[in-house]
Order: C-alpha cells, then sequence, then structure tokens
C-alpha cells in the first residue's frame, strides 16, 4: 500500500460516527462546565492553537501560562474549518502528557454567558473536546483556566500518523476557513510573535516551507 492508498483508508475509516452536536447538547456542555461559577467572578480561558492569534472576544487581561500534563498537538480531524467530510485536515488539541505554553485570558464576568456561548460554537461543534477547568501557572501566580482538552475516545482524536502523512494531510486539506496549511503556519507565527518556542511545530514549518518552496 502506498503512501495515497493509506490515507484514503485512514479518511474512509477516521469518521465514522462524526456527528455535529445538536443545540441542546452544546448549551447542555456548557451549563455543565459553568455549574460551579457563582456570576460574579471573572473566568480565564486557555488559549494554545488558534485563540493565540484569533481570539475573537473581548479580555481585561492576558498572561502567558504554562500548563502542565498536556502537550500541544496536531491530533484533531478537521472536517470543516480546515478540511471536508472526505478529506479532513488537522487541527490542534491539548492531547495528555507533557505540558504547554499558551496564553490565558481573564472574562469580565458580565461578559462571561455571552462570550462562552460564541466560544462553545466555535470549539464545541462536535463534541471532540472536554472542557476542563485546570490549573495554569503564570508569572504572577496561578490561575484555573477553561481549557478544551482532547477526548482520546472519539474518532475525531488522531494518533499514530507518520511524519510523512501528517505533512501530506496539512499540505492538501482545504476547509470553509481556508488551507489547514495556513492554520499552522499563522499558528506558528502567533506563537514566535508571543514569545512562546514550541520546537516540534517549528521544525513542522521548516519542512512544509521546504517542500513549498524548494531550492534548486
Amino acid at each position: 500500500m502506498n503512501s495515497s492508498d493509506s490515507l484514503e483508508s485512514l479518511f474512509a475509516t477516521s469518521g465514522a460516527s462524526f456527528r455535529l452536536l445538536t443545540d441542546e447538547q452544546r448549551q447542555a456542555s456548557l451549563d455543565a462546565a459553568l455549574a460551579h461559577w457563582n456570576g460574579r467572578d471573572d473566568l480565564w480561558v486557555y488559549g494554545y492553537g488558534s485563540l493565540i492569534w484569533r481570539p475573537e472576544f473581548d479580555f481585561v487581561e492576558r498572561r502567558h501560562a504554562l500548563l502542565r500534563g498536556y502537550h500541544r498537538s496536531l491530533c484533531l480531524w478537521s472536517r470543516v474549518n480546515r478540511g471536508t467530510p472526505e478529506r479532513p485536515g488537522l487541527v490542534f488539541g491539548l492531547d495528555a502528557g507533557g505540558s504547554c505554553r499558551g496564553i490565558a485570558y481573564r472574562i469580565a464576568a458580565a461578559n462571561v454567558p455571552a462570550t462562552f456561548t460564541e466560544l462553545w460554537k466555535r470549539e464545541m461543534p462536535s463534541g471532540a473536546y472536554l472542557p476542563k477547568w485546570l490549573a495554569c501557572a503564570t508569572d504572577a501566580g496561578e490561575l484555573r483556566a477553561l481549557a478544551f482538552v482532547m477526548d482520546r475516545s472519539k474518532d475525531a482524536y488522531v494518533r499514530d500518523l507518520t511524519r510523512e502523512q501528517l505533512i501530506a494531510i496539512v499540505r492538501d486539506a482545504h476547509g470553509s476557513y481556508g488551507p489547514c496549511s495556513e492554520y499552522v503556519l499563522e499558528t506558528a507565527q502567533a506563537l514566535e510573535d508571543a514569545g512562546i518556542h514550541d520546537h516540534k511545530l517549528k521544525t513542522l514549518v521548516r519542512e512544509l516551507k521546504a517542500l513549498s518552496f524548494p531550492r534548486d
């Protein structure tokens, strides 16, 4: 089986149970995540991917934050935004193990209901993430932030890709938000602009650029 055949087989089997959440299911997930909230305190949201370069919500403070126990990984199939059901792309998720440097945003209490409703529409269309309140280390002390963690039980979770497969998927996939490669490059640039160093991602970007602009 060549690389192209193996990818076609992977695509065919990866989305067997793919479903979008209903409005009721998504609201139930949001209600569960905010069940502890008293309605008066500001809340924090942890960004590790596109939330760094396109948060799309108002915040009153942002801090560099270190999350332990999870790492940034292209481990989530994207069948709408950066791919299609037939040829999915890859987007970042928080996968178990290691650590991740990102950005924590403080959301004013008055803005929490509207902000989190829109955040759930963006991050939880299929329920592939598990919303969790996790401890994050910052220069100003520890805080607890909402983080969207990969649900490894879902078939949206990607595992055991070869390097060749990962690069081929990122280069070829295209969804409603644009090319998958654009998403990866913009995330890498946003991390660099924020002073966050992700060596694995930098290596991947170099390989993608080398393939796109080969030297003579």
